[in-house]
């Protein structure tokens, strides 16, 4: 980027900008993935309300509790391609001023079906169309806030912009739930969805002023082309989020199993280490590279999900499950900036959203399967299994290391 300044005697000169580093660098991130922030606020802070107020309040079965739920992750899955595309063909900050109108309009509608608890078929429809767009937004936000980040900071710090992504979404998670809790118990539904409108308003209201940056030049790849670039990374991905999603849904009945107490700690070491390593090795996917970064952490989750497959004793679960957040953490991140860097710069908006979509399918059938292969075999044997997928994400992100893809021109890739 440069900057103008003025001489009297020779004009204007063109001075380069001091190069973003430390604090500075920080700051001018968190500064736009705050809007991620607000969006998963905005998922948070029903998300421990909305089950018990369908099955308790309403009278609904337990499947319908699940399903307005689970309406909000499909959406997310459905519409995450599409986000990608439209943030290379729109610009950033029109997606994530999209995005959270639609976080705005799901509070709407949680206020609607508040309003017709008695009518409980249209206050449950009314729940679910706000969940299925709650789902576009936060797809749309989250996709468009990592490309607008890039887009402020450069795409040398793409790895530091995602990692930064990651640590809202935790943080606005950890938070969410709990005040929503707190918020439904103080004023009902009614007023935990004006405070979710709330929330979505004042972020919009921050993202209109703040600069945009352009939207790529050139013809975008069509979907099959991106999915192609990326899906070796996205595999790796997958099979990594399996360590993850075994540890988030079957610690409680792990030490349940094994008679112990401290799940709810054993959730907050995993998230301790997974921000952790995050803030203490920002720089470390530009220093030594992504697939460096990936393998390195893989080997650290499967040394935690083993240790927590054959623990005894429940310092020894702990400590895994500690390893196992610490090696997740960077994995996301180190893939991503491979993944993104596999297409034009026209294109990278729909490959980040298309490397996404296998987490998101990774940690939706994890859970099922999981949970079949525990009831066959045991709750340790999931652990195990997870060590198993991310040896071989480790197998997969060292082939790709050794014999890497040929990156796609820019000429090949308007042809």
């Amino acid at each position: 980027m440069l900057k103008m300044k003025l001489c009297s005697k020779y004009g204007v000169i063109v001075m380069p900008e001091p190069a973003l580093n430390g604090l500075r660098l920080n700051l001018r991130i968190v500064s736009i993935v705050m809007f991620n922030f607000a969006s998963y606020l905005t998922i948070g802070l029903p998300l421990a309300v909305l089950p018990g107020y369908v099955h308790d309040v309403m009278g609904f079965s337990a499947f319908w509790a699940g399903l307005v739920i689970s309406l909000q992750y499909f959406a997310t899955l459905l519409s995450r391609p599409h986000a990608g595309r439209y943030a290379d063909l729109l610009g950033p900050k029109k997606i994530v001023m999209f995005g959270l109108a639609g976080c705005l309009l799901s509070g709407g509608a949680y206020f609607l079906a508040g309003s017709a608890s008695s009518w409980p078929v249209l206050s449950l429809l009314l729940l679910c169309l706000g969940r299925v767009i709650l789902g576009i937004g936060q797809s749309f936000t989250g996709t468009g806030s990592t490309l607008w980040g890039v887009g402020a900071v450069g795409s040398t710090h793409i790895g530091r912009v995602i990692s930064w992504n990651g640590i809202v979404t935790y943080g606005a998670m950890a938070m969410g739930a709990p005040l929503g809790v707190l918020c439904y118990h103080w004023v009902g539904l009614q007023g935990l969805s004006l405070f979710i409108m709330a929330v979505a308003l004042v972020a919009l209201l921050l993202a209109i002023p703040r600069p945009a940056v352009k939207a790529s030049k050139g013809k975008p790849l069509p979907f099959r082309a991106v999915l192609g670039r990326v899906w070796l990374y996205g595999m790796a991905l997958a099979m990594a989020s399996a360590g993850f999603g075994v540890i988030a849904t079957f610690i409680t009945l792990f030490y349940d199993a094994k008679g112990w107490d401290g799940a709810a700690f054993a959730l907050t070491l995993f998230s301790c280490a997974f921000v952790g390593t995050r803030l203490l090795f920002p720089g470390g996917i530009n220093r030594i590279g992504g697939l460096n970064v990936a393998m390195i952490c893989f080997s650290v989750e499967i040394i935690g999900l083993l240790l927590v497959g054959v623990a005894m004793v429940p310092w020894m679960a702990k400590v895994g499950v500690l390893l196992a957040g610490a090696g997740f953490s960077l994995v996301f991140p180190a893939l991503g900036v491979v993944a993104v860097k596999a297409v034009p710069q026209q294109n990278q908006g729909a490959a980040l959203a298309t490397y996404t979509v296998f987490m998101d399918l990774s940690l939706g059938i994890t859970g099922p399967l999981a949970g079949l292969v525990m009831s066959w075999a045991g709750v340790s044997v999931i652990y195990l299994a997870a060590a198993g997928l991310v040896v071989i994400a480790l197998l997969l992100t060292w082939r790709l290391k050794k014999r890497p893809p040929q990156p796609l021109s820019e000429t090949a890739s308007s042809s």
